[in-house]
């Protein structure tokens, strides 16, 4: 199965630059391990500009969102375990001496002989 990778602009603009320099694709493709097509949307990208200061800045952008994204989940997960213990603090410690079975329930009562 093919594996899909993110690389960064400036990687792009390296091997888009190596390329120009006069490097073969098949060289460039074989020793960065990625495919030779690949390699030639990032010149015609390079050549067109549009691996620039801009891009480098919305790959940055994009990374920011993503750990963003990540803490502000880990965030609501601590919340929720923040409220779970308050709610267990309230509720106080247990009788170590009553049961804990549902089946047995606490001791029951005595009932008065002349109920009716």
């Amino acid at each position: 199965m093919a594996r899909h990778r993110s690389h960064s602009v400036a990687f792009k603009q390296q091997v888009a630059q190596e390329f120009l320099a006069g490097e073969t694709l098949h060289g460039l493709a074989k020793r960065h391990d990625i495919s030779r097509n690949l390699i030639r949307v990032w010149v015609e990208k390079y050549e067109a500009g549009a691996l620039d200061d801009d891009a480098q800045a919305a790959d940055l952008i994009q990374t920011y969102e993503a750990r963003i994204a990540a803490l502000e989940r880990l965030v609501g997960k601590q919340a929720l375990e923040l409220e779970f213990l308050k709610g267990a603090q309230r509720l106080g410690p247990r009788p170590t001496g009553a049961p804990m079975s549902m089946k047995t329930g606490p001791a029951a009562s005595p009932s008065r002989k002349d109920a009716v």
